[in-house]
């Protein structure tokens, strides 16, 4: 596929709301309140003015991102938007913005729930939990760790669509699945994996990410037509997505770098000595092997970014050989450059400057998006 280039911004705000659909015993029907993230997700055609004026294209998009929510911050959302789902935020959002191309827009109202609604207005929903479960892999070579038994605090997030076809929701029928009834989907799932050994539970005699999430699916999909994927969080750095054809698999890692950018505006501050804590996120597509229960070891995707990691972390990246400007998208273009032998597999990489602000360049299909 041919490489696409996305850039992201995420800005928080404080808000109160009333979900008036709901029933009155429903928690959502009362007046209450969230610390909200707003995310957008645009290729680069639809900044393109911005980058031909000299401005760093995720400074922009977060300006922009800032300027929409502003109105929604510590105010009463039911005087914006009738019905203040995060579907219907996601939506006003997108239609209160002025960029072009907008390709997602997404609304995490809490640590463990939100919307990601795509450019043609279709809305997956999703819903973390978290397990603590002892498991071992029987199959890896001696002297693997994870040969060894041991445990995780492991997250799933199930993504539901939506399909309401771009309509506001403006009853409680017209709400698809929510919140609530995912909890009530995953309830028997969670008893049947929290404080146990994964490996004593027929079917995940082979408890890898990647089998433990066709597990979930398969026990899932027959009763909850709108599940969409599920997703497998095995450390805070790594899991899979399965959507009961394929998986995708992750595996994150932290960089603190310095730099400079000369190609900004003159008098912007970025052309000065600057630096961040940089968040890198791998993501790869391959067949499951049988055997071994995965499609690629987390520890080896890991191994053979070494490399490329030791020229990152604690350098100034503007001074590293083959790149002239240390900006996210050519950052991310030097990096697929630099892992195409040695990692084939890799389909995606995201790099952000700042939590939730960055550039994703993609050439395979993706998966769902991951909540912060």
């Amino acid at each position: 596929m041919t490489d696409q280039i996305f850039y992201l911004a995420t800005m928080p705000f404080e808000s109160a709301c009333q979900i008036k659909i709901l029933p009155e015993t429903h928690p959502a029907a009362q007046l209450h309140g969230h610390s909200y993230t707003a995310s957008i997700r645009v290729p680069i055609n639809g900044i393109q003015a911005a980058t031909e004026a000299m401005q760093e294209p995720v400074s922009f998009l977060k300006a922009h991102l800032q300027t929409t929510v502003d109105p929604l911050n510590y105010t009463f959302l039911n005087q914006h938007l009738d019905i203040p789902t995060d579907e219907n935020l996601a939506r006003w959002i997108h239609e209160k913005t002025d960029l072009k191309g907008i390709e997602r827009v997404a609304i995490q109202s809490t640590h463990d729930s939100g919307v990601d609604l795509d450019k043609n207005g279709h809305a997956h929903i999703w819903r973390r939990f978290r397990f603590e479960a002892a498991h071992k892999l029987p199959n890896v070579p001696e002297g693997h760790q994870c040969g060894r038994m041991h445990g995780h605090g492991f997250e799933v997030i199930l993504h539901a669509n939506q399909d309401l076809d771009g309509s506001n929701v403006r009853n409680c029928a017209d709400m698809g699945v929510d919140f609530e009834q995912i909890d009530r989907f995953w309830q028997p799932l969670h008893q049947q994996l929290d404080y146990t050994c994964l490996n004593d539970i027929e079917g995940l005699e082979n408890p890898t990410s990647e089998v433990l999430a066709h597990w979930i699916w398969e026990q899932l999909k027959p009763d909850f037509e709108q599940l969409s994927w599920v997703t497998v969080y095995e450390t805070h750095t790594s899991g899979c997505h399965y959507n009961g054809d394929h998986y995708r698999i992750w595996k994150e890692q932290r960089f603190e770098s310095a730099l400079r950018l000369t190609h900004v505006a003159p008098g912007d501050k970025r052309r000065q000595l600057h630096g961040h804590s940089y968040l890198i996120r791998l993501h790869l597509t391959a067949a499951l092997d049988e055997v071994m229960g995965w499609t690629v070891d987390y520890g080896d995707v890991k191994s053979l970014f070494k490399p490329i990691y030791e020229q990152l972390d604690h350098n100034q990246l503007d001074l590293l050989e083959g790149i002239e400007e240390a900006d996210v998208t050519s950052l991310l273009y030097w990096i697929k450059d630099k892992m195409a032998d040695s990692l084939p597999q890799l389909d995606r990489i995201d790099l952000f400057e700042t939590p939730g602000c960055g550039a994703v360049l993609c050439w395979g299909e993706e998966g769902p998006a991951l909540p912060d």
